[in-house]
Formats: C-alpha cells, sequence, structure tokens
C-alpha cells in the first residue's frame, strides 16, 4: 500500500494526491498535522531514501525542505541531531514523502520513480 505523508494545504502533496487517483492507483493519505509518522515509519523512509542517495546524512539533507522558515534552526547542526530533529519536526520535511511499503520512498514530487510503483 502506498502511504502520501504531507498536508491539505501543500500543493506538491496535492499533486501527487491527483496523480495516483488518475492512474487509479490506491494510497493511503496521513495528514502531518494530525499525525505524524511513528519511529519505525520514519526510519524505513530515511533507509529508503538514503539507499539512492548514497548516504543516511546525504537522505536526510534531501529529506529537509530548504524552503521551509525553519529551516536555519536546522541546517547547522550536525548529522544525528538532523535526523532527530527532522523525526520532531515533521513539517519541516519535504513534502510530499510517498512511501511504498517498506523498500520503496522518496521526497518530493518524483513521477519517474512513482511510474515502477504498483
Amino acid at each position: 500500500m502506498i502511504q502520501i505523508f504531507g498536508t491539505t494545504k501543500n500543493f506538491d502533496t496535492k499533486k501527487a494526491q491527483m496523480w495516483f487517483k488518475e492512474r487509479r492507483i490506491p494510497f493511503q493519505f496521513v495528514d502531518l498535522k494530525e499525525k505524524e509518522m511513528s519511529r519505525g515509519e520514519f526510519e524505513s523512509v530515511v533507509e529508503s531514501v538514503s539507499r539512492a542517495a548514497g548516504s543516511r546524512a546525504e537522505a536526510v539533507e534531501l529529506l529537509a525542505d530548504k524552503n521551509s522558515k525553519d529551516y536555519a534552526s536546522f541546517a547547522y547542526l550536525d548529522d544525528y541531531d538532523k535526523e532527530e530533529k527532522l523525526f520532531e519536526s515533521q513539517l519541516l520535511l519535504k513534502l510530499p514523502v510517498c512511501r511504498n511499503g517498506k523498500n520503496a520512498a522518496t521526497c518530493g514530487l518524483e513521477v519517474k520513480i512513482w511510474e515502477g510503483w504498483k
């Protein structure tokens, strides 16, 4: 099952929902303002992104929204603290975070990757 983590007011999250709806691919939407990712969900997202990025540190950088107003409080932390900050402040994530089971995850609009998902 595909999960889309985002907020109802985020335009990229809305685009992702429309993309999956248009292709009749079932998904579950999780509003991060109402319910955040569990530690296990967050870990599987970081692991999946790190496989593509090359390392956990690079994955955490990719997952962070550099356009967020809170990014300044994140940018100068060390790698471990950055990961903890992202988990604690999940609205700092680059939305949407889309997860296909435990093995695949993306942050932002990644249509080319989604095309291989079912």
